[in-house]
Parts: structure tokens; sequence; C-alpha cells
């Protein structure tokens, strides 16, 4: 099994190392990461600038642009072989609900995903790597059940995994959930600059609003492992029927008047 690894901190970041050193033994692991932090990045592609790839003493590449630059590189150029699975992570802090929407670190495996390649999000639920190596023995224990189930070589597949910051014996099993929603953003902070100008500092994500039963906020909160299976199609298919009516009303009410 070829698996190739990136992330969203940036390729000295602690849950990178951890998730390669829990890696390197059961597959054979290439990471290719960014040079520098670019959490919220999404799916962000460098367009209007070249991309240079260099590589660390321990044998990393990093490249100076974003988690899906690192991965598109890879797949179209860097790498000789096409990877069987894509690993992002281990993000420092939560990609649950919204936060999937900004994530680096689940755009790093959807640019995969986009490409065929299953590929699964690593995240931790709170700053500051408390515990990174327990999450990273759940990457590997999931990686090696996913391996053993076939599901790697079959259809492609894009999961999302959250990991509360707890001892590996003190987690309980994986839940399959869906996501939940977050409040708003807390307000942007603003400060004078030395020439006097205004500057605008995005602020935190809010609080959990969807967190009931069946989210991964509600899971993770339990102390379970959460993992989301995710799309890409963003169709309202709910509502097709309605805005096909409210068009269909438009154009007889533009070809009435």
């Amino acid at each position: 099994m070829k698996i190739l690894i990136s992330n969203d901190d940036g390729f000295q970041a602690p849950g990178l190392v951890a998730l390669h050193d829990a890696l390197k033994d059961i597959a054979e692991v290439e990471v290719v990461a960014p040079e520098h932090n670019n959490s919220a990045k999404s799916n962000a592609l460098t367009l209007a600038a070249p991309l240079y790839v260099h590589k660390a003493h321990n044998g990393f590449r990093y490249v100076t642009g974003t988690p899906a630059d690192c991965v598109h590189i890879a797949l179209k150029g860097l790498l000789d072989y096409r990877p069987d699975l894509v690993v992002s992570g281990i993000n420092n802090g939560a990609n649950m609900g919204d936060d999937t929407i900004y994530s680096g670190t689940v755009g790093a495996a959807m640019e995969a995903y986009l490409f065929g390649i299953p590929a699964i999000a690593f995240s931790q639920i709170e700053k500051g790597w408390a515990h990174v190596d327990a999450a990273a023995q759940v990457a590997r224990r999931l990686v090696l059940q996913i391996e053993r189930e076939k599901l790697i070589g079959g259809n492609p597949f894009l999961l999302n995994v959250n990991v509360p910051n707890l001892p590996f014996d003190q987690l309980k099993p994986v839940k399959v959930c869906r996501l939940g929603r977050r409040h708003a953003a807390e307000k942007v902070i603003t400060q004078d600059s030395p020439r006097g100008e205004t500057m605008y500092w995005i602020a935190g994500a809010g609080s959990a609003k969807d967190s009931g039963e069946g989210t991964d906020f509600h899971a993770t909160a339990a102390g379970h492992v959460a993992l989301t299976p995710l799309q890409i199609d963003l169709t309202d298919h709910a509502n097709l029927g309605d805005w096909n009516e409210t068009m269909a009303r438009v154009a007889r009410s533009a070809a009435g008047g």
C-alpha cells in the first residue's frame, strides 16, 4: 500500500510527524505538505504564482503553496506512481460541522478524492497537540481496518475523522456521524496599525449550534472518535422542484409583461 500524507499546519507540525510515524511501517509513505501553516485555505489552488518544492532533512517534501496545491502537484507531476490512499492531518484543532467548508486539512483530502483516490482527513478536536500520539494510533488502526475490508482500490471515498484529545485507552469506539452546525463566527477583531490604518483579524469560529445526537459534535463530546463520510455535490436536491416552479413563474411573468 502506498500512502501520500499531507496537512495544512505545515511540514514541521507535530500532527504530521506523528501521523507519518504511525503509518510508515504499514505502508510506503510519502509526505508532501505546505511550507507554512495554511489553515482555512479550503480547496484553494495557487494559479497566479509559481510553486516550489523543497526537501527537508527528514525526507519530507514541502511546497510553497496550499494543502490542495501539495496534493495536486504530488499527483500530477511530482510522484511517479499513483497512491492507493491519501491521508491528511493530523490537524491542530477540530474540523467538525461547518469547519469542513474552510478546512485546509479536508481540502487536501478532497483534492485527492477529486482525482479518484480514497482519502481521509484526521483532526484533533482541541488545539495544542495533547495526546497526538493517540490520534495517530487511531489513524493507523482505521487505515488497517479499511485495508482489511478491501475498501482501498474500489470506489473512492472521502472521510472526515475527529479525535478527542484523550489517551488512547480512554477513547471510545468510532461512531459514524453526520456533520453538525456552528453558530455564526465571532465578530472580527480590529486594531490600529502603526500608520493609523484599521486592521481586521478574522475571529474564532462560532460555538456548536446543531450538536444533537448523531452529529460529530455530540460524538466527540462523549469521547468517541467521529467519522463522517463526505461528498462533493453541493446541490440542494430537496428544493430543486421549488426553484423550478419559481423560475417558471418568473418566465411567465416576463412573457406577460
